[in-house]
């Protein structure tokens, strides 16, 4: 074996491939040009400082239509439906408000009760999360999740908003998820 290409070298770059293909994107490849980053070979878990840096695989889309997009979202289903027709990949663009405030036009929608546009946009593929569903009033969906992570109860949603708000929003479809969630976030 190639001294500079050691087993666990070897290894490191096998699982990044295979991490590659498992997303979807094929094998994990170099830019022209440049070299393959290698994480470095210590004992140590992986962190921040050895991961290798991958290079973008798709456009980013701009950031101030995705914002446009998230806004709609909250109360213009008109703007959503337009917005959608137009750019099929802004369906679940999300907006960092700050400090990991992230949010999605059905995150948006889910804590302003706006079961219309959520409804519409999980039609068009969203992606549905516990947030959508409490609102929504899918209690089998929210008590499958409480179930197998019951501190769920207690993650805040887009602007911190928590579970319980997005079912009082909810209205009468979500009348049973309220009563569920009551008793656990007291």
């Amino acid at each position: 074996m190639n001294a500079s290409f050691t087993r666990k070298k070897f290894l490191i770059s096998s699982s990044i491939a295979a991490a590659g293909v498992l997303c979807g994107r094929g094998m994990v490849r170099a830019q022209p040009g440049t070299t393959a980053s290698i994480p470095p070979t210590s004992a140590s878990p992986p962190s921040a400082d050895n991961v290798p840096d991958f290079p973008e695989h798709d456009p980013r889309i701009d950031r101030a239509r995705v914002k446009r997009f998230v806004i709609a979202g909250h109360f213009n289903l008109a703007a959503v439906e337009k917005m959608l027709a137009e750019d099929p990949t802004l369906i679940n663009g999300a907006i960092d408000w700050g400090n990991g405030d992230f949010e999605t036009a059905l995150g948006g929608a889910s804590h302003m009760g706006r079961r219309d546009i959520a409804e519409f946009l999980l039609a068009h593929n969203a992606r549905m999360d516990i947030f959508a569903a409490t609102m929504l009033g899918k209690i089998d969906l929210v008590k499958a999740a409480v179930t197998a992570f019951p501190n769920i109860v207690h993650v805040a949603g887009p602007h911190k908003i928590p579970l319980i708000a997005h079912a009082e929003k909810g209205g009468p479809p979500a009348v049973a998820v309220l009563e569920f969630l009551r008793p656990l976030v007291s």
